[in-house]
């Protein structure tokens, strides 16, 4: 992949005309941090091309929503299946956290294998 960049003669220099994306219109939540820092650590040539092509915080954004999108698909399913139902979210309230904390923990597995470290 070649990035052709377009250069600003200052003085007696050649300086590439680089451009600072804006800020996003909401902030990053906990699975888009968690792609930056993925990406700054162990991935620096994606973390370094999506910065200059100013691509960033739109594939921030976008892991971000399709992590929670998953999130809230997966998770009614999981609860079914692990048996945390309405009536022992009554009986036994400590036993319905539990498996729901289970349930969210698998999913976001799912979450960070699928979207955040790929």
């Amino acid at each position: 992949m070649k990035i052709e960049l377009d250069y600003v003669k200052v003085g007696d220099y050649y300086l590439p005309d680089l451009t600072i994306e804006p800020p996003p219109d909401r902030s990053l939540g906990k699975y888009g941090l968690l792609r930056l820092r993925y990406l700054k650590e162990y991935r620096p040539i994606v973390w370094a091309e999506l910065v200059m092509e100013g691509k960033l915080y739109a594939h921030l954004l976008e892991t971000e929503d399709a992590a929670q999108d998953l999130l809230d698909s997966m998770m009614p399913g999981m609860a079914k299946e692990a048996g945390a139902t309405e009536d022992l979210k009554a009986r036994g309230p400590m036993r319905w956290v539990g498996l729901m904390n289970r349930c969210k923990a698998q999913v976001e597995e799912i979450i960070f294998v699928e979207l955040v470290y790929s």
